[in-house]
């Protein structure tokens, strides 16, 4: 892994909600002399996956001071190419997204304007 500098990151809101819920107390009945994960091994947990579904370390977060709890900064896990076409592969979701979205109000809009000529023609 080579070392770049801290980059910002920004998680989205239900990113931050299972990091928040991995923190939370477990309760817990020990049977067989084995205990559950403890909060800090769940929240670890949920910063190592955080950190490989967005690229970065997840031993290197740090806050960042000023701005909400879904901003901080991490150092890079992956290299150029692969920040590359997973910006690329996000953008191209987002995209996708974004014209499904449309094509469903569009439709909507359609079927709005036929019941309209409907009511009309009565």
């Amino acid at each position: 892994m080579s070392v770049y500098p801290r980059t910002n990151y920004e998680m989205s809101k239900e990113d931050l909600e299972t990091i928040l819920d991995a923190c939370k107390p477990v309760t817990c009945m020990m049977i067989g002399g084995v205990m559950p994960r403890s909060p800090q091994e769940n929240a670890n947990a949920a910063w190592a996956s955080l950190g490989k579904k967005m690229g970065f370390d997840s031993t290197t977060v740090m806050p960042i001071l000023g701005e909400s709890t879904r901003h901080f900064t991490a150092v890079p896990s992956e290299t150029e190419k692969e920040k590359h076409d997973r910006l690329h592969e996000e953008a191209r979701e987002k995209r996708v997204s974004r014209i499904a979205t449309l094509e469903s109000e569009i439709k909507q809009k359609q079927e709005e304007i036929g019941d309209i000529l409907e009511e009309t023609d009565e």
